[in-house]
């Protein structure tokens, strides 16, 4: 057992003199520095919104499993300038919550990058953890090198390291050139084992290989359901696994799809794939309305005298802002028709009473249990947000 504890009290050791600053108090982020904390790293993390650096001793990384129990308890911490925690950092993680779309997505990212870079010391080393599309990071290296002013691969290193949604975790780390960091190793190394270090172009397609490879067989099952009319055809289907696929899923790495899709030029079997699967997921959100309407319809019940209660619990601290989209982007769209609709997220269900006959919409496997555990409503419609739009419960 002592061969055992020496080592790691060894790794310990040699991992106290490093000076880590994770960009972004997102759930992500935290987790990064979480994780970096417990190995004895000194460690920042910065609160974008503020401007200002927290530091993340061991002790608060294992009172707080996560970044929404630091933010509701909003224990006092020790804080910094960002400028002075940047220049003093060996190590910045790039971990930005990200809430624009569209075309303004690319500008929000380079402006937070900017201010996470501008201070860096010669010496450092940048893990950037967005997802990139093909060639992403090479923008991203001519920015550095414009902003600093200084080299990267002799003044400094570069990593991509994009990390969630958790279908696409831990794959090859990207290095510029491929050159592997022993101390990067010391610290992100874990029980499924060691980081592997790859050329930076390698790790992009390797995590666009993932993304493409999951979207393009979920927008499949989604498009090919939408044409399944007849109701024993219907049923056969309900039995199979893909019934637990809900919006809250196909929602989880469109960020990382779009980047792709930006990234890409012309016109090919490519760009027709990665387009494809991302408008599969858009529209489900009007086919989703659709089957409400189909419901209506069925129960002969005016749109007057409904409600919609959205059952669809979101982590608002994630890098990536789709599912916020999303959820805002259905809301909006289901008030053109109905009206009266309210957002229900978090461990428990409750309505309140009214006269109203109620169509609950059950986001993820999550809120789906949390809405059945919360019993038989005489006046509630429960439908899964899923492939077939399966009503589970008629009142």
């Amino acid at each position: 057992m002592k061969k055992l504890l020496v080592p790691i009290y060894s790794i310990q050791n040699d991992l106290a003199d490093v000076k880590a600053v994770i960009y972004g108090l997102s759930t992500e982020g935290y987790e990064i520095a979480s994780k970096l904390a417990k190995k004895n790293v000194n460690v920042a993390i910065i609160d974008e919104s503020q401007g200002s650096a927290i530091t993340l001793r061991s002790e608060i990384a294992r009172t707080y499993p996560n970044v929404n129990a630091l933010i509701d308890d909003e224990p006092l911490l020790g804080l910094e300038p960002l400028d002075l925690a940047v220049h003093a950092a060996s190590y910045l993680f790039f971990a930005p919550r990200i809430r624009k779309t569209g075309q303004e997505v690319k500008s929000d990212i380079s402006t937070k990058f900017k201010d996470a870079i501008k201070a860096l010391n010669r010496g450092s080393s940048i893990i950037y953890n967005l997802p990139t599309g093909v060639g992403g990071n090479n923008e991203n290296i001519a920015l550095i090198e414009h902003v600093t002013g200084m080299k990267v691969g002799s003044d400094l290193n570069y990593y991509y390291m994009p990390i969630g949604p958790e279908k696409f975790e831990n794959h090859p780390i990207g290095s510029f050139k491929s050159k592997t960091d022993s101390t990067m190793v010391k610290f992100l190394q874990d029980t499924e084992g060691k980081p592997r270090f790859v050329d930076l172009g390698s790790a992009e397609f390797t995590h666009a290989i993932r993304v493409l490879a999951h979207y393009s067989y979920v927008a499949s099952i989604f498009e090919m359901c939408k044409h399944v009319q007849d109701s024993a055809a219907r049923e056969q289907l309900d039995q199979e696994e893909f019934r637990e696929l809900y919006i809250d899923d196909i929602t989880n790495g469109l960020f990382d799809l779009r980047a792709i899709s930006s990234s890409l030029e012309g016109a090919g079997p490519l760009m027709y794939l990665v387009n494809g699967s991302i408008k599969g997921m858009e529209n489900y959100v009007k086919y989703l309305i659709d089957q409400i309407r189909e419901v209506l319809k069925k129960n002969e019940l005016k749109a007057s005298r409904t409600r919609v209660a959205i059952a669809w619990t979101i982590d608002v601290n994630e890098m990536r802002g789709d599912k916020l989209d999303l959820l805002s982007t259905l809301e909006l769209k289901l008030k053109d028709y109905i009206g009266d609709v309210e957002i229900h997220q978090g461990e428990t269900f409750d309505l309140y009473h009214t006269d109203k006959t109620t169509i609950t919409i059950a986001c993820s496997k999550h809120d789906y249990e949390t809405v059945t555990a919360s019993g038989p409503k005489s006046d509630m419609i429960l439908m899964k947000a899923n492939p077939l739009c399966e009503v589970v419960r008629q009142g």
